[in-house]
């Protein structure tokens, strides 16, 4: 397109990465479904993004969700809204060096050899602390790491997140999970480090927890495993939108 929105021959069609986003994490696969668009050329840099409407529609979210994940891109300089008679939102020319808040280039098998291994570690812990006999300690113990992560603020909350994945696994009793689930955070960890933080990605994430912890203390593996599930899936998208 040009700055008017007019088709140019010979680009990339943009519907090839903009399928619907997944309800349970709409706001965080639809940054990814952005990002990857743009990070391979689809959506060029200078180029306008299809209007709100059809975009909504393609992607199959709601138009409060786009505006927050276009905002969040626009907040961390992937996007700039234009105002006037050929206004809209264009991807950013040039687009972001790598430095704070955007990613480097990694191997994309380190990427997946991270993921992978959280989704069986954690997806296993949350499943097994469900399965547990709690302490009453334990179980104040899970819910304060909770609350403290919905209370961090923004410098504090990954230490808030890892506190309370580390609890997790230390509730389960097994001396060789927790050193595990510790390993997988710090890898996780690098690759967070490597992105902005999104508010409304923070807020979610703190509603997901809210599921994984009320799942454990009511003894229901298969509601914990799930909502453990989601909220990986959650943090994958977002990972895969901004390292490509």
């Amino acid at each position: 397109m040009d700055e008017r929105g007019a088709e140019q021959p010979g680009v990339l069609d943009a519907g090839l990465l903009l399928r619907p986003a997944r309800p349970a994490n709409a706001f965080e696969e639809t940054v990814q479904r952005l990002l990857q668009t743009i990070r391979l050329g689809l959506i060029a840099p200078g180029e306008r993004l299809p209007a709100e409407r059809e975009l909504a529609g393609t992607l199959e979210v709601s138009r409060d969700t786009l505006r927050e994940a276009i905002g969040s891109l626009a907040d961390a300089g992937w996007v700039v809204a234009r105002r006037g008679r050929y206004g809209g939102t264009f991807v950013s020319d040039p687009l972001p060096e790598p430095g704070p808040g955007v990613p480097r280039p990694i191997e994309r098998r380190s990427l997946d050899d991270t993921l992978a291994l959280r989704a069986v570690v954690e997806v296993g812990v949350a499943r097994r602390a469900a399965e547990s006999e709690l302490s009453a300690a334990d179980r104040e113990r899970l819910w304060q790491a909770h609350l403290a992560c919905g209370q961090a603020d923004e410098a504090g909350y990954r230490v808030a997140d890892s506190r309370l994945h580390l609890v997790i696994a230390e509730v389960v009793g097994a001396e060789s999970v927790t050193p595990l689930v510790a390993e997988v955070r710090m890898r996780i960890n690098e690759l967070l480090d490597g992105i902005p933080l999104l508010a409304p990605n923070i807020a979610h994430s703190d509603e997901q927890h809210g599921a994984i912890v009320s799942a454990i203390l009511k003894g229901s593996p298969d509601e914990a495993a799930q909502a453990m599930a989601e909220h990986l899936i959650g943090t994958e998208a977002l990972l895969r939108g901004f390292y490509g």
